[in-house]
């Protein structure tokens, strides 16, 4: 392999964000490079993604109305217009015609069988059982790779933009050939989540931030990092478990919250109780674990594993018996903030991009709706892949500049540095940056974090592995996450302020 590479168009990530960019980008005539940390469907958190995929079935003011509601009112209304109004016509291209989805369908009939979950007034989620994401993103990896002009290097990870005066020209990537530059006309960075940053998520392993902390490093505009969403229902996992998602739908098909005294709680903290927005749930939960030692989730009112055999097979090999209910508890599930893009994915550096999860389209606000990110994902990588093949310059001969220079002069640090720190990251966020927050207790991670970072800053400069780099990305964007928090003093969606101290000063940037 050679130094450096060309490409109309650069993908960095996998999921369905990334991949739909790539679709689009193709579509157009363009040469795509898909560059992904992932070596397997799995390893994409859209994989992952269990309740389904929410369209506007004609009916999209219904629709933006609960996608405002569940942002507490915080969702840009224009980017929530730009969701429900391509929701149908988005769904219906890539996964239906183009892809085939076999969404399921009504009993004996041929209708889509729409289900609902928390904060939906109406029924309008696409599904397949209780593992949408997987039938979604699998197939459209074996799209994208039949057909050509479409080049995908897993295992290979982004380490740093290609920056110069406000422009963006490509990164430098390192995989198992060794390290090069893919020069590109246009960017898209389609990274996934945080879930790394944190003690328990429900992302796969590897959601480090790097797409964040690129784009922040570069120079380019980052927001509303404090809203960071937890999952209510995610299964208690002992220290030497893995855990899993139990989906909203779950709850949307009749499930209970019970508390450790056995008592059904959630219609003491919202009118809508189980199906209560999530943040006003994951609180409730954290609430009722503290109170009581645990909280179950009783599948006792449905047919669980007739309905969710996947999520019944989870439990069966954990040992868990649903008919006693599932201990549950919150987790990281995604980040709402990221790179701010416009409605065409547009970052503020020219020719970058962001769409997925690592992006802030506006459409969340500070509290995300329930089976809306494959679907932004779906519509922000169709419309930013396409912009993208027409910003993107002279096909195949994007402008080349210097790379930054990544140095070798040291030794390799052992596996267990980057473990360890990592440890100490999760720790901190897990106490001090989570579902409550606290101003002093903020501060306080501020500070252990700016330590943090200044540590692995010494160490980039002089040694560079996709482990160190990932390192510093994660304690990049989660001084972004604690920054942001620390800035904003009112409660609202997913930022939880314990009590109404003032705002402090958020300080410098990502290079703090």
């Amino acid at each position: 392999m050679t130094d450096h590479e060309t490409a109309d168009v650069l993908v960095v990530g996998s999921g369905i964000a990334g991949l739909t960019a790539a679709l689009a980008a193709a579509r157009e005539g363009r040469e795509v490079t898909v560059a992904t940390k992932a070596t397997r469907p799995a390893d994409a958190a859209s994989w992952w993604a269990q309740g389904g995929i929410a369209v506007a079935r004609g009916r999209p003011e219904r629709f933006k109305r609960d996608v405002l509601a569940a942002s507490d009112g915080t969702a840009d209304p224009d980017a929530v217009d730009v969701l429900v109004e391509n929701a149908d016509d988005a769904v219906r291209d890539v996964l239906v015609d183009a892809l085939g989805v076999e969404f399921d369908r009504e009993a004996g009939g041929d209708a889509f069988d729409y289900g609902r979950e928390a904060a939906h007034g109406e029924d309008r989620i696409l599904h397949v059982g209780a593992a949408t994401g997987e039938h979604v993103h699998v197939p459209l990896l074996n799209h994208l790779d039949g057909r050509d002009g479409v080049e995908v290097v897993d295992d290979a990870a982004a380490l740093e933009l290609i920056a110069r005066e406000g422009r963006v020209h490509g990164a430098v990537v390192a995989s198992d050939d060794g390290r090069f530059s893919v020069y590109a006309g246009a960017t898209v960075l389609a990274t996934g989540g945080i879930g790394d940053l944190f003690p328990r998520s429900t992302n796969p392993r590897g959601a480090t931030g790097d797409g964040v902390a690129m784009a922040a490093l570069a120079g380019a505009d980052v927001t509303d990092m404090e809203f960071v969403q937890f999952h209510p229902t995610a299964y208690d996992a002992g220290p030497d478990e893995e855990g899993f998602l139990v989906s909203e739908a779950v709850r949307g098909e009749g499930a209970l919250l019970r508390n450790g005294d056995g008592e059904r709680f959630m219609p003491a903290y919202h009118d809508d109780a189980e199906l209560a927005p999530r943040d006003v749930v994951s609180r409730a939960v954290a609430a009722e674990r503290e109170a009581t030692g645990e909280v179950r989730l009783d599948v006792g009112p449905l047919d669980f594993a007739g309905a969710f055999p996947g999520l019944a097979e989870k439990c069966a090999d954990r040992g868990v018996d649903p008919a006693e209910g599932i201990p549950v508890a919150p987790a990281e599930h995604f980040l709402c903030g990221g790179v701010a893009v416009d409605d065409r994915g547009r970052a503020s550096l020219d020719r970058l991009y962001a769409v997925g999860e690592c992006a802030r389209t506006g459409v969340h606000g500070a509290n995300r709706l329930a089976s809306t990110s494959l679907l932004e994902g779906l519509v922000w990588g169709l419309r930013a892949g396409a912009d993208a093949a027409e910003s993107g310059g002279t096909p195949a001969n994007p402008e080349r500049v210097a790379p930054p220079e990544l140095l070798d002069r040291d030794p390799d640090l052992p596996p267990a540095f980057a473990r360890e720190k990592f440890r100490r990251l999760r720790r901190v966020l897990g106490e001090h940056v989570g579902i409550e927050r606290d101003p002093t207790e903020l501060r306080r991670a501020l500070g252990v974090l700016r330590r943090l970072k200044g540590e692995v800053d010494a160490y980039v400069r002089t040694r560079t592995s996709r482990s160190l780099y990932e390192l510093r990305n994660a304690t990049v964007t989660a001084l972004l996450v604690t920054r942001q928090a620390l800035a904003n003093g009112e409660s609202v969606g997913t930022h939880y302020v314990a009590d109404d101290a003032e705002p402090a000063e958020p300080g410098p940037a990502a290079d703090d």
